[in-house]
């Protein structure tokens, strides 16, 4: 695996159907970037209520995404980053991604946590409110990650998973409970019993199943 794109944003205004709206959704690329406890040196986050902190720290997308969403969004510029993706790379296996899985990143670690739950800035990166529905529907959410170990990528450096946890459940199973039409608590037991579900991630299922 490797990492072919770097991308970090700033917060920006802009107003988008009648709303001002801040977001930092807009990425651009860079050669090199500081891997720190809280993201990537020059990323920011414009809503600290629901995006940032340490399980949110580093967002990574499969690039083998793109050629598909080509095909999906014709005559749509995708340029790497356009998913708001901190890391674009190839031969990232998304689904086998586990939580407590930790990758080498250039010199940092960084520990799979949770899948991206679409919201409506992606709708307004796109200037299309329905992107967020398709996005969630295809399942080609990313992975968050948690830094295990700071460090520095580099554009080309090498992803790699260097430990497995010994529980194996999928990152992207945590998206399939929460869209679960169905969804029971037998079903949601492998993931609340795991040792590396974050809290947030616990009180989205809990309330889930509070609503069947």
């Amino acid at each position: 695996m490797e990492i072919v794109a770097i991308c970090a944003g700033t917060a920006r205004t802009l107003d988008w159907r009648g709303e001002t709206v801040s977001t930092a959704i807009f990425k651009t690329p860079v050669e090199t970037a500081a891997v720190r406890a809280l993201g990537l040196e020059g990323d920011e986050q414009a809503d600290l209520s629901v995006h940032g902190g340490p399980d949110k720290a580093v967002y990574g997308y499969s690039a083998e995404h793109y050629p598909w969403w080509q095909e999906q969004l014709p005559g749509v510029e995708l340029p790497f980053g356009a998913f708001g993706e901190n890391l674009t790379i190839s031969g990232f296996d998304e689904p086998a991604a586990c939580l407590g899985d930790v990758y080498r990143a250039g010199t940092a670690s960084l520990l799979a946590i949770q899948p991206r739950l679409p919201c409506f800035k992606l709708g307004l990166r796109f200037d299309d409110p329905g992107m967020v529905k398709r996005f969630a529907l295809s399942l080609r959410l990313g992975v968050y990650f948690r830094v295990a170990e700071p460090g520095r990528v580099r554009r080309f450096d090498g992803f790699e998973k260097i430990s497995e946890h010994r529980l194996r459940f999928p990152v992207l199973d945590l998206a399939r409970l929460y869209f679960d039409p169905e969804l029971t608590p037998e079903k949601a037991r492998p993931a609340l019993e795991h040792p590396e579900l974050n809290d947030n991630w616990r009180a989205l299922l809990t309330r889930r199943l509070k609503k069947e």
